[in-house]
């Protein structure tokens, strides 16, 4: 049970979804607190922050979420405890359960954007969804580190690209499932090796995705072939839909400098990555996040 004092962490997402050409917000009405709301709620214990925003959407309003960037984080106490809630822009996309009043929410509005602010309870919030509004509909693309595999002096097989996952890596791939899931990835590429293959097999199993094998994205491979390995970025990159890219840390500082260049970044992200961790560039704006391992 958390401490009276400890701090409480959360996510949520302004959730939008368009009709007849324009936007519309989802607000929410919470029969405990008599109030408007935005979807958000408490990450579960050992949550992340990315996760804990597409469930609470889903719970909270029936719908399901594609992530866009991420905006303003806000800070607020809530009965003298320090309360951190992380946002993202997001659009309605299909597949979720559908609204059902209850106990927690027992309204939803679909509403345009200025009634909508005018309905929320709090000013906090009413500045989130002008910040979401100004926001370019972007596309994810996410360069991810492997998985924790096993060290190279205690694998006794014949080719390094055969090395495999250490139980925490396999564990960690399907952790993985739902933060990419979070984004609406739809097309997965990664190093033919099979470090690289385990860390993205489990979220391609649930999707009913095809794994693309990309040998010019292996240690080997970009090694030998960087220019070749660059252009096949370059084909990923344009192809312009949300996607993720499973490579290897000595690859990764060249791909996010050269994906940071393709994009017209002022500046070149942190490519220091733990493995398992992720790079997300959100296509059409300057944003990036990093996703830490967990």
């Amino acid at each position: 049970m958390a401490k009276a004092s400890s701090p409480i962490r959360a996510a949520g997402v302004v959730l939008l979804r368009e009709e007849s050409g324009r936007p519309l917000v989802c607000v929410l009405h919470r029969p405990r607190q008599n109030d408007w709301s935005l979807p958000k709620g408490k990450l579960d214990p050992g949550e992340n922050e990315i996760i804990a925003a597409r469930r609470e959407t889903i719970e909270e309003t029936g719908s399901d979420v594609a992530l866009g960037v991420p905006l303003t984080t806000q800070q607020y106490k809530v009965d003298s405890r320090p309360k951190t809630v992380h946002y993202w822009v997001g659009w309605e996309r299909p597949g979720g359960p559908g609204f059902v009043p209850n106990r927690e929410i027992d309204e939803l509005r679909w509403l345009p954007v200025e009634p909508a602010i005018d309905m929320l309870s709090y000013p906090r919030d009413g500045d989130l969804v002008r910040e979401a509004l100004i926001q370019p509909v972007t596309t994810p693309f996410i360069l991810l580190r492997h998985a924790d595999a096993m060290r190279r002096s205690d694998f006794k097989g014949p080719v390094d690209a055969e090395r495999p996952l250490t139980a925490d890596g396999a564990a960690h791939a399907a952790r993985l499932v739902d933060v990419l899931a979070a984004f609406g990835v739809r097309k997965v590429y990664s190093s033919d090796s099979l470090r690289c293959l385990d860390t993205v097999r489990p979220f391609a199993h649930k999707m009913h995705a095809t794994i693309a094998h990309e040998p010019l994205l292996s240690e080997e491979g970009f090694a030998s072939s960087p220019t070749a390995a660059l252009k096949r970025v370059d084909q990923i990159l344009g192809d312009g839909a949300p996607a993720v890219v499973c490579t290897h840390r000595p690859v990764l500082p060249t791909l996010v400098a050269h994906i940071a260049q393709r994009l017209g970044l002022e500046s070149s992200p942190d490519a220091e990555l733990a493995p398992g961790a992720a790079v997300v560039f959100h296509r059409g704006s300057a944003a990036v996040e990093h996703i830490d391992a967990f």
